[in-house]
């Protein structure tokens, strides 16, 4: 039987929906041949899905902010999500924006999270890692294993929500949002961003 193809946008639709993990969605989607509704009540009868009331919810409300670097040679454009207008203008989800922003400066990474890491460079970064490993005569058996955990580490430093977040180490940038979803009791994502150095591509 061929597996249904899952796209990276199903599985961040299934995420904002049910609040559950992006491999658990992927998982639920592919057990259930992509259909959306039923994937959904799957992971609820596995009791994954988060049973805030919260979850679900529409997150078509945030702001587009913008950060410039005090030399003028990088800029950010991002768009975070939540719920309602009333959210959108606390201070608190606008200092949320305001940091993520900051943090894409600093940090440049590639995607908002593993899923929209191009894949090219994945695969380009995985090459390698097997290169380095075959060539320091690690046995066999463990390079595939090791070379799986240099892909983890990969996506650590290019997939936002993954990232040590720049001002606090200690969390994730994902922790960050976290945070501000139970503190302001709402759904928070980050939609996209974009970033602008001077004399890159």
């Amino acid at each position: 039987m061929t597996k249904t193809a899952i796209s990276a946008k199903d599985v961040n639709e299934l995420r904002r929906r049910t609040g559950a993990g992006m491999m658990e969605c992927k998982k639920a989607l592919e057990e259930n041949n992509g259909e959306m509704e039923k994937a959904a009540d799957h992971l609820r009868a596995k009791g994954i899905a988060k049973a805030e009331k919260r979850v679900g919810k529409q997150t078509s409300e945030g702001l587009i902010s913008s950060y410039i670097h005090h030399n003028g040679k990088v800029g950010v454009m991002v768009e975070v999500n939540c719920e309602t207008d009333f959210v959108a203008r606390t201070d608190d989800f606008k200092q949320l924006v305001k940091h993520i922003a900051e943090h894409i400066a600093a940090a440049a990474p590639v995607g908002v999270d593993k899923d929209s890491v191009p894949q090219e460079k994945v695969d380009r970064e995985r090459k390698i890692f097997e290169q380095q490993v075959r060539e320091s005569g690690k046995p066999e058996n463990l390079i595939e294993k090791i070379v799986a955990g240099k892909v983890e580490s990969f996506y650590k430093d290019v997939a936002l929500l993954h990232q040590e977040w720049v001002r606090e180490p200690k969390k994730t940038v994902g922790d960050l949002i976290k945070e501000a979803s139970a503190k302001l009791g709402e759904n928070i994502q980050v939609r996209r961003f974009v970033r602008y150095q001077m004399g890159e591509e």
